[in-house]
């Protein structure tokens, strides 16, 4: 198909919005608009009509239409289907279908068409991935604008620096060679009495705020350089105090403020133990990855407790493999489960959080599964029917704060629950319904949801999982904490914690 322009319209021809996608004058679009009425026969229900040039495709929404100009060779099915593309994106964008609110999402709308059309000619593009790719954001933009600020903050104060070494000026004008009248001349007093209300009402200095990069919707970006430059420029802001926060490390510090929140009412010697799964499986069942790393950290906060010995035992068989610090002694771990530095007679660090054991286990067998997610799309004309059930696999496990989010399609509005166990939460924003429960323990391992929206099989993935633990997967615990010379016990603090990394069933 060769698709020539693309516009949101009224009954009038008016043209709200209008996207050319070949080389065509303004002139020449407003008069195929302003023709598009006049060819529409009333009590007809057609999608589309022709010209001795052009076709126009075209859907009604509400009083408007969403038009599509196209050559008359291009493939009419092609057509219909980039023409429900584009009816789709409208609500994406636009709380209502209005004229205002259209005029007020206009470049929205036109970067999604982009995306949809290239040269006349449709992308393999479906509503998520527009979504995606117009709500991406690009790094060398937020350096730019972090280059930008920098800029703008060193001309402040350099602009303070020299009103102040004004105002010096005229409060010593002998130590500068100037006489006590001004700067010589005719009309020198009233040159100071200025100069001396310019510095007066110059604003305070505001507190430096913390660069936190913004997402634009842009996708084209100044670039500034190489790698290099950007990485040298990012350590120099560091250097100098800002606070450079990573697309990569906002995007994980949601997910694991909850997991990471240190204890309360910590000992003088506390131990944490923490293990983070990242797992992917069908959604036809079976298991892709499944990979649990663990950590062992030791903190000390007096210097007495600095020379111990932890007995962490292990008595785990499902195969996972233990990695000692290259400081702890390796031998006496792997004969008596014994946490000890190699030179007995040096303490561990002071007030450091200091990693001395680490495990990790990685499988493909869907007997590991801590909780399995079965879903069940089920198309019934132009509505889907979908079934989602949980099982909890190790009933030794307690998962709290329990979210299973479930992608949903747009264009259809809420889905309509029929039947859930816990609470569920719509994003209308992300297009996401959200099955939360507070506890999944051996008393409720199964459970299930029922609910209509329509859509396809494939708008519902991936499903993603998000939950913490008290208890850790693998049977490792501290067995008590005492002095290397005299195995006096020592009272210790520790805290254990299960989390998520990645759990989705794509």
């Amino acid at each position: 198909m060769v698709l020539l322009a693309a516009a949101i319209c009224n009954k009038t021809g008016k043209a709200i919005i209008s996207r050319q996608f070949v080389e065509m004058t303004r002139s020449r679009i407003e008069g195929l608009l302003a023709s598009f009425p006049k060819l529409m026969g009333t009590g007809k229900q057609h999608t589309f009509v022709e010209t001795e040039s052009v076709r126009y495709v075209y859907q009604p929404l509400e009083k408007l239409y969403m038009l599509l100009i196209t050559t008359k060779a291009s493939n009419i099915l092609e057509d219909l289907e980039t023409l429900r593309l584009f009816a789709k994106v409208i609500p994406e964008y636009c709380k209502t279908v209005e004229e205002s609110e259209i005029v007020g999402q206009a470049f929205s709308l036109i970067f999604a068409f982009d995306e949809i059309i290239a040269l006349g000619y449709r992308e393999n593009v479906n509503l998520a991935q527009i979504r995606t790719f117009t709500e991406m954001e690009s790094h060398d933009e937020k350096v730019y604008q972090a280059i930008r600020q920098t800029q703008e903050r060193e001309a402040k104060e350099n602009m303070k620096r020299k009103a102040k070494e004004l105002h010096k000026m005229r409060q010593d004008p002998s130590r500068y060679g100037r006489s006590p009248g001004g700067y010589g001349g005719i009309g020198g007093g009233s040159s100071g009495r200025q100069d001396m209300q310019v510095v007066e009402n110059l604003p305070a200095e505001k507190p430096k705020p913390a660069y936190n990069a913004q997402s634009r919707p842009s996708g084209n970006a100044l670039k500034l350089g190489g790698k290099k430059d950007v990485e040298s420029f990012v350590d120099q802001l560091k250097s100098e105090g800002e606070s450079v926060i990573s697309p990569t490390s906002q995007a994980k510090s949601v997910a694991l403020a909850k997991a990471t929140t240190p204890a309360a009412n910590q000992e003088s010697v506390h131990i944490r133990l923490e293990e983070k799964i990242t797992l992917t499986a069908g959604r036809e069942g079976g298991l892709q990855n499944l990979e649990i790393l663990g950590l062992a950290t030791l903190k000390v906060t007096d210097e007495k407790f600095g020379r111990i010995k932890i007995a962490i035992p292990n008595t785990d068989t499902k195969g996972v493999q233990l990695q000692t610090h290259p400081n702890v002694d390796k031998k006496l771990f792997q004969s008596a489960s014994v946490i000890g530095l190699k030179n007995p007679e040096k303490p561990f660090p002071k007030n450091q959080d200091i990693g001395v054991l680490k495990w990790r286990f990685q499988t493909q067998d869907d007997g590991f599964m801590p909780l399995s997610i079965n879903c069940w799309p089920n198309e019934v004309g132009n509505k889907c029917d979908v079934n989602i059930e949980y099982e909890l696999e190790r009933q030794d496990l307690e998962l709290n704060d329990v979210t299973i989010a479930i992608p949903m399609p747009s264009g259809f509005g809420a889905p309509v629950v029929n039947d859930c166990d816990g609470e569920y939460h719509y994003d209308n924003r992300k297009n996401i319904l959200e099955w939360r429960l507070p506890v999944i323990d051996s008393s409720n391992k199964t459970g299930s949801m029922e609910l209509t929206i329509g859509g396809h099989a494939n708008d519902f993935f991936p499903v993603n999982v998000s939950f913490i633990s008290k208890k850790l997967y693998f049977d490792i615990k501290v067995d008590g904490i005492s002095m290397v010379d005299s195995d006096v016990p020592v009272k210790y603090s520790s805290e254990v914690v299960f989390f998520v990394d990645k759990y989705e069933i794509v």
